[in-house]
């Protein structure tokens, strides 16, 4: 059964595809939401990685699973360095790469954010700390918060070698420093294709800020970033539908 952040989601995935109005999908949501299901989670303070890429002047893409990808997309939208974040799925097959079908939680698909980043100006393992510090709660097993199902779990899908070894290394200096309330439960997927969400999902973080999902559960991870990661931050994000007008 789905938690009260599954179904708000769903309604505004429905309500989104059939409308662009705003103002409809922010009565509906209010309409539903009765009480927070849970508290925001809490930031982690977390030290960098001692493994990390070295630079080089090629853009690279990082893509990352930690539930909503409302939240996640936002927050790399407001991290120096990313030149574009883009919300989407990964790890099932293209003919289920739809937010309907993923809701289901039965795809193999998880809800995932492509970044596109500039590893001179910021590196994957800058990237991985903002991850499993502000962006998510890596302890969680197949859930974020309200959000329950294997669509929110918590994955890394390397796009080579390098990445999956920095991440793995820093998952067990993590676990080994005993910061978290738990273990870390984050899967290395390795790489797979990754398919870009509806239009309707893409900076919805940005163009919905009232929104009591966004309120409740996303807005605090950006004063998170903000709080923990001054030299990374920048007030203004870089959007993906700017790009598209």
């Amino acid at each position: 059964m789905d938690g009260r952040g599954n179904g708000i989601r769903r309604l505004a995935g429905r309500i989104g595809a059939a409308a662009a109005g705003g103002l409809l999908l922010a009565a509906a949501a209010l309409a539903l939401w009765q009480a927070p299901a849970v508290a925001e989670e809490e930031a982690v303070k977390i030290p960098p990685p001692t493994l990390d890429e070295k630079a080089t002047g090629a853009m690279q893409k990082a893509v990352f699973a930690g539930g909503c990808f409302w939240g996640v997309q936002g927050v790399f939208q407001h991290v120096k360095g990313v030149k574009n974040a883009v919300s989407g799925y990964a790890g099932g097959p293209k003919e289920t790469a739809l937010y309907e079908a993923v809701g289901t939680g039965v795809t193999g698909h998880a809800e995932t954010v492509e970044i596109t980043y500039d590893p001179r100006e910021v590196s994957y393992g800058k990237l991985l700390q903002v991850f499993f510090s502000v962006a998510h709660n890596p302890t969680q097993l197949n859930f974020q918060g309200p959000d329950h199902g294997t669509q929110y779990r918590s994955a890394i899908f390397a796009t080579n070698a390098e990445q999956n070894r920095i991440a793995q290394s820093y998952i067990g200096q993590l676990d080994a420093a005993r910061l978290y309330p738990g273990k870390i439960v984050t899967t290395l997927e390795g790489e797979k294709p990754f398919y870009p969400a509806e239009d309707y999902h893409q900076d919805f973080l940005t163009l919905n800020p009232t929104y009591p999902y966004i309120v409740y559960n996303d807005l605090p991870k950006i004063a998170n970033l903000k709080r923990l990661f001054p030299e990374l931050y920048r007030d203004k994000p870089v959007l993906v539908m700017a790009g598209r007008t």
